[in-house]
């Protein structure tokens, strides 16, 4: 009986530990073999294009395009490409925009040791994977609104420690205006004051921690 072919594997992260990391758990599986890897979200999806793998591997954090918008840009040419999001955030804002980007698996980094090689065979089968705290997570905030680009701007220069004056001069609007806007991401994240809303974003995955 002739051998079933590998799952060819592209993985993409911008740090060379966690992708020999890999290398290394991928060449002790019969039934997988790593065809590429890539560093950016620009050459992810032009290694994709090149080497059409069975799944993809993708890094969330990276310099240029991130890994969100490289999934995009993969689902956009191959609707049934299967990807697999691999990132050190838990927070639900993360895996949200990721799923809806239209990736199959999400794997947190401290799980790569122990949830790898299943996960890649899950989601080769057809079958999506979320890790058990990611879809309490989810489920948490199922239907919480989302902050707006315009609130995460203004979150961000608050987590920086910049009061309403150099946030509204910073982003060249009113200080009432940064009132309102803090107003309604407090209502959002129920936060009881700014460095709450700050904590919260940075848990949820809004702002990089």
């Amino acid at each position: 009986m002739p051998d079933s072919p590998k799952i060819r594997v592209l993985c993409v992260d911008d740090h060379p530990l966690v992708r020999d990391g890999i290398a290394f758990a991928l060449q002790l599986q019969k039934d997988m073999d790593l065809v590429g890897q890539a560093t950016t979200g620009e050459e992810a999806v032009s290694e994709f294009r090149r080497l059409h793998p069975d799944i993809t591997l993708m890094d969330l954090q990276m310099p240029g395009m991130n890994g969100i918008a490289a999934i995009e840009a993969i689902r956009a040419e191959s609707p049934r490409a299967k990807i697999i999001v691999l990132t050190t955030y838990s927070g639900d804002v993360q895996a949200s925009r990721a799923f809806k980007a239209g990736a199959c698996g999400y794997l947190l980094k401290n799980m790569l040791r122990t949830d790898l090689i299943t996960t890649i065979r899950e989601v080769h089968l057809g079958r999506k994977h979320i890790p058990p705290e990611i879809a309490t997570s989810l489920a948490e905030h199922l239907g919480v609104d989302d902050l707006s680009s315009r609130e995460t701007e203004v979150l961000r220069s608050v987590a920086a420690g910049n009061s309403n004056k150099i946030v509204a001069d910073d982003l060249s609007i009113t200080e009432d205006t940064v009132k309102g806007h803090m107003k309604n991401i407090m209502a959002k994240l129920g936060a009881n004051d700014r460095t709450h809303a700050v904590l919260i974003a940075i848990k949820r995955g809004f702002l990089e921690g």
